[in-house]
């Protein structure tokens, strides 16, 4: 019976040669491809003094990012947890007070804003679902922690810290 793919191969059963049973065809030809990769440019840096430019989509920490006046932006309507499919970001929100006007620019802000960089799976889409340009992904990498909950980043390690400079647009999205 013929098979349908017409894949089928015959088996060359021919004894072997004295040079092919030595291996000494497929030694040499092994030892030249290790002896092309020594020569070669290596492929890793000394990283803690030498950095490789990132690339333009590279996604790293959240960052909230505040307006021209210092305002925090997040208005807490939730579209960032809800986008997130690690379910990574949790959020309560609060209505704004008298004499807060200065702090939050809408009237109902996030009181408490968490994200689990151990859920994170670094996807953007938090950043994209935020109608208010409240998140961005910058270029710094996630540090290292001995403790779980120093993953666990709350509204105060989030918002940027100089309200006079905002974050930017990321370069993927000018």
């Amino acid at each position: 019976m013929q098979t349908l793919t017409n894949r089928a191969q015959q088996v060359d059963r021919r004894p072997m040669t004295f040079w092919e049973k030595l291996y000494l065809p497929a030694i040499a030809k092994g030892m030249g491809i290790t002896l092309s990769h020594i020569f070669s440019k290596k492929a890793t840096v000394n990283y803690p003094e030498e950095t490789r430019p990132f690339s333009p989509v590279f996604r790293g920490l959240h960052v909230l990012n505040r307006d021209e006046e210092g305002r925090e932006r997040c208005t807490a309507c939730g579209l960032c947890a809800v986008a997130c499919p690690a379910e990574a970001i949790t959020m309560e929100a609060a209505e704004r007070k008298e004499g807060e006007e200065h702090l939050y620019r809408e009237e109902k802000y996030a009181a408490r804003y968490e994200i689990n960089m151990l859920r994170c799976i670094f996807c953007g889409f938090c950043e994209e679902a935020c109608p208010k340009q409240a998140i961005y992904m910058t270029e710094t990498f996630a540090p290292a922690n001995y403790q779980r909950k120093g993953f666990i980043y709350g509204k105060d390690d989030l918002l940027i810290p100089d309200p006079k400079h905002p974050v930017t647009v990321n370069k993927k999205e000018q």
